[in-house]
């Protein structure tokens, strides 16, 4: 009921706007909703789009890592390869050891190697580079880098990061991630199993993940296929129990984004399986950040619509006076010409219609004017023909009343007064013609009032006294004839 009330409300305050404030508020109506949609539309696909290139983004970015990490470890691999197929198998361990070449092949690979070693069957050192000297209290043997090249032959290995402690390094502790695999060792034509051990630098894993950027606060990390952590930028403090890490508890097999939750906060998370270590490449970054963009566009979005909105209103405005001027002009034509005023002139300006609808008022007001003057012409020609008729019946009896006084005074011999009598009459007559005229001046008239006084007069002598006077300056106006109404200033009879 309320919503219908102030709706009811509003189309009444509508119908009593004026043209041009209700072309205004449609136009702007009209465009800002359109406007408010399109907005609306584009945005969402605006959105939907920064998602998607936000996503591509990250795939590119995590492949870019990954293919960074698979050459780093293929080098390694390869590295391995031809330790084992070039050095070992062409070394007899009984005559001399390799340890020369071994350096060789750390010093070319220093920055990425910690050390190179070759254990026998029994966990025994046979080679190393550089050479170091192995702690006292150590069995490789028992180590699982160790069992598992023995066990899987046919495979490298690669640990999770540790700090190393087979060698004496003094007081450094060194970080390493170790590569294993199941060799044999030529002892004078004999064959013996051992197991030759390469030490990555950890640093050297960490700096490509820490050289990729990622957008959103975001970061890598690394796991293996048992959930173990490989590389993490909050490692240490992980492994010290001082922070848990934003990790996932348990990762997808197959690759791929997915949306996941951690301790409650939204992440997109994108795996990445690393060639032939099976480790779990993933990238993690904070959605609420991704929303960031997003946010920025809109609000930017909502400045540039009430920026848009504002501007269409300006023009809205500018267009409905521009349309509705020549109307407004109209009205105030036909109101003058409806109060009366002479000379109204429509405007005809505007678009064709209003042209000609200015043109149709001008018509009907010219053939208004033109029936009007007919209509005065004609009630004036009927006024002076009921006055001439008014005055053929009068001006005979007044004519024969003067007659029979003139006769009178001819037969009593009063030859003056009659003299007197017919000059006044003749006056009065030449005076009441006017040429035709109704209007005359005001002393013509007066005149005519002293002629027929005069005439009077000498009919009923002593019998009345007359006085006539004016006030100054008003003998040049005019009056009506009072002879189209009577013969004199009085009803005579």
């Amino acid at each position: 009921m309320f919503l219908r009330r102030m709706f009811h409300k509003m189309m009444q305050s509508y119908r009593k706007m004026g043209i041009r404030m209700m072309i205004s508020i449609s136009f702007t109506a009209v465009t800002v909703t359109g406007m408010f949609l399109l907005c609306g539309m584009l945005f969402l696909r605006f959105s939907n789009a920064t998602r998607i290139l936000q996503q591509d983004t990250n795939q590119r970015m995590i492949e870019q890592v990954n293919q960074q990490m698979d050459s780093y470890l293929r080098n390694i691999m390869q590295l391995s390869d031809t330790i084992y197929y070039r050095v070992l198998k062409n070394t007899d361990f009984s005559v001399s050891l390799p340890t020369e070449q071994l350096e060789l092949l750390y010093e070319e690979k220093r920055s990425d190697l910690v050390s190179i070693s070759v254990f026998d069957e029994d966990g025994a050192l046979v080679s190393a580079a550089p050479v170091y000297s192995l702690k006292e209290d150590v069995s490789p043997e028992r180590q699982l880098w160790f069992i598992q090249a023995m066990n899987q032959i046919e495979n490298q290995h690669f640990s999770t990061p540790y700090v190393q402690n087979l060698f004496n390094y003094g007081s450094e502790h060194k970080w390493v991630i170790s590569v294993s695999r199941y060799v044999e060792l030529n002892y004078a034509g004999e064959t013996r199993r051992g197991v030759l051990l390469i030490d990555l630098s950890f640093s050297g894993l960490g700096q490509i993940c820490r050289n990729a950027e990622l957008p959103g606060g975001g970061y890598f990390y690394i796991t293996n296929r048992q959930g173990e952590i490989i590389y993490h930028p909050e490692q240490q403090l992980i492994y010290s129990g001082i922070s848990q890490g934003n990790i996932l508890e348990e990762i997808p097999e197959t690759d791929g984004i997915e949306q996941v939750q951690i301790d409650g906060v939204p992440y997109q998370a994108v795996i990445k399986t690393v060639g032939y270590t099976g480790w779990k490449l993933v990238s993690l970054i904070p959605m609420k950040n991704l929303a960031n963009d997003i946010d920025y566009y809109r609000w930017f979005g909502i400045a540039l619509l009430l920026f848009i909105v504002f501007l269409l209103t300006f023009v809205n405005m500018h267009l409905s006076e521009h349309i509705s001027r020549p109307l407004s002009r109209l009205n105030q034509a036909v109101n003058e010409f409806g109060a009366g005023k002479e000379n109204v002139e429509f405007s005809e300006e505007g678009c064709i219609e209003v042209q000609q609808l200015a043109h149709s008022l001008q018509t009907m007001v010219s053939t208004l004017r033109h029936l009007m003057d007919d209509i005065i012409q004609q009630e004036q020609s009927k006024r002076r023909l009921e006055m001439e008729v008014l005055q053929s019946q009068i001006n005979p009896h007044f004519l024969y009343n003067t007659l029979d006084s003139v006769i009178w005074l001819t037969e009593i011999e009063r030859y003056q007064d009659a003299t007197r009598m017919v000059s006044a009459l003749g006056k009065l007559f030449r005076i009441s013609l006017s040429r035709g005229k109704i209007v005359i001046p005001l002393k013509d008239e007066l005149e005519h009032a002293r002629h027929y006084s005069t005439i009077q007069a000498i009919r009923y002598k002593d019998r009345f006294e007359t006085r006539i006077s004016a006030e100054p300056d008003t003998e040049n106006l005019y009056t009506l004839c009072l002879l189209y109404t009577s013969p004199s200033p009085r009803d005579s009879s």
